[in-house]
């Protein structure tokens, strides 16, 4: 499993470069962005396609491979195979057939954005893309909004900034960073609260290009238990934007409590605002 660059060439490892010169046998992705990155190291292996449309085939054909004694190098486009790219099954099957399996470690996106964030990396949820459907997106926001670490997502350009106002809805203004063509020559890493984020982004005159991680802090987990009063001036706060269920999100993620408990004093203040404006 050999991890190859996310942007700069160079930024390939001695042991990566070993790997595929020696493999028996290559299988990529995309076989010609592999053929340039060979070719710029002037290495010369016989390459082959494994992406999910072809993945049974691939798969036997590799099983095939090593079966005979043969090494196999699998890399996907950019960075570690794996992450967010197909392999998982055929990790698996090759373990199952009793078969070693090698890390070939190097450039990781999520790993090069959460270190160039500024966020805490002790911590970290890697959470990949977020659905492209809104209600889906923002279900998946709320179930990692609690999570004692730092989160980390990929976008596509286009949902950037439909994303980061979803994101600074339901967490609230936590500090985040979007980095954006990493390792690249026009790379951009821009730190903010998530609401100043949204906020750029949704103003932005130009289009949104490359690839991009959205790195956002953990909870901010004010020590000990707020007091009912700061709760309740937070509900009716975020009442007055959001839903209920989106109310309640924002706040517990931000005052590191449970959802459940925040979720049910906030049903209690919008029921006693209604029964209030009754006649």
């Amino acid at each position: 499993m050999v991890a190859t660059p996310i942007g700069n060439a160079a930024d390939i490892t001695l042991r990566a470069l070993h790997v595929l010169e020696t493999a028996d046998a290559v299988f990529a992705e995309d076989t010609r962005v592999t053929a340039k990155l060979l070719a710029l190291h002037a290495l010369a292996r016989p390459l082959h396609s494994y992406r999910e449309h072809n993945a049974d085939q691939a798969e036997r054909d590799i099983l095939h491979h090593l079966s005979e004694g043969r090494s196999v190098a699998l890399v996907s486009d950019a960075g570690t195979p794996l992450i967010s790219d197909p392999g998982q099954r055929l990790v698996q099957t090759v373990i199952a057939e009793g078969h070693a399996v090698f890390p070939i470690p190097g450039a990781s996106a999520p790993l090069a954005a959460l270190t160039a964030s500024g966020l805490a990396g002790e911590r970290f949820l890697f959470a990949g893309f977020l659905p492209s459907r809104a209600t889906e997106r923002r279900r998946a926001i709320r179930e990692v909004a609690a999570v004692p670490g730092t989160l980390v997502f990929f976008e596509a350009p286009s949902r950037l900034g439909e994303s980061l106002a979803d994101l600074a809805a339901l967490l609230g203004s936590r500090p985040a960073a979007v980095a954006r063509e990493l390792t690249k020559l026009h790379e951009e890493i821009r730190r903010a609260p998530l609401d100043e984020l949204a906020a750029h982004y949704a103003m932005a005159t130009a289009e949104v290009r490359g690839e991009i991680v959205i790195v956002v802090a953990p909870p901010s987990g004010e020590a000990g238990a707020p007091k009912a009063d700061l709760l309740d001036a937070r509900l009716k706060d975020e009442l007055t934007r959001h839903p209920v269920k989106d109310a309640a999100a924002i706040v517990a993620a931000a005052l590191g409590l449970a959802r459940r408990e925040v979720y049910a004093r906030a049903l209690e203040l919008k029921r006693e605002a209604e029964g209030a404006d009754e006649p």
